[in-house]
């Protein structure tokens, strides 16, 4: 049985900011492999951090109000 919901502002937010706590890790990692240096692999995640989750975000909620893919709940 399928149920029919509406994803909130607030799931967007935590699911963001989950995420960017892995892709993050991730990001500094790289930037640590390509660079050697871990101060500027942690301030290249920092930055990467903040501006992706704000476009991640944003990402989100238009999806949110496109009906591609979805199907009718009868």
């Amino acid at each position: 049985m399928s149920i029919n919901y509406e994803e909130s502002s607030f799931r967007s937010i935590v699911k963001s900011f989950s995420w960017r706590i892995f892709a993050t890790a991730t990001t500094v990692a790289i930037a640590f492999f390509i660079t050697g240096e871990f101060d500027l692999a942690k301030k290249i995640g920092f930055i990467e951090f903040f501006s992706k989750m704000v476009i991640y975000f944003v990402h989100e909620r238009v999806w949110n109000i496109i009906p591609f893919g979805r199907e009718r709940v009868k």
